[in-house]
């Protein structure tokens, strides 16, 4: 008789075995980088929309109001002399990287601030999970 080339089921049973412990290994390491990297590129974003919160401040002599938002970057506010936009290419720039919108504010002293409230959407929190913030001046 002859024997056939092939596997057994016990082979095949090892071979996912193995394969599903390396996936429950590097599962946890990989979901950390991917959170980490989303409030790097947070950061980024809240950096780049802040400087464009400047050249509107250059262009129109004044900061986008709290009713005008940070759509005043897309989309020119009423009674904006000077206003050359838009300032980012469209609304989707104005959300953070777990797809929340941006969050601007401006204080009495004419001091904005333009924020995201990390991975969990929440005040406070810790790790990806933390509030990003880039104050002006």
């Amino acid at each position: 008789m002859k024997r056939e080339a092939g596997y057994t089921l016990t082979e095949m049973l090892v071979v996912i075995g193995i394969i599903g412990l390396i996936a429950a290994v590097l599962t946890p390491t990989l979901m950390g980088q991917l959170g980490r990297a989303r409030l790097k590129a947070a950061g980024l974003q809240l950096q780049t929309v802040s400087a464009q919160v400047e050249v509107f401040m250059a262009d129109t002599g004044r900061y986008p109001t709290v009713q005008e938002g940070l759509r005043a970057l897309v989309v020119e506010p009423e009674g904006a002399e000077g206003w050359a936009g838009p300032y980012v290419r469209d609304e989707k720039a104005l959300t953070d990287p777990w797809g929340r919108a941006l969050r601007y504010a401006i204080d009495a002293d004419n001091r904005y601030v333009v924020s995201t409230l990390g991975a969990d959407g929440k005040v406070g929190g810790s790790s990806v999970n933390r509030d990003l913030s880039v104050p002006a001046r």
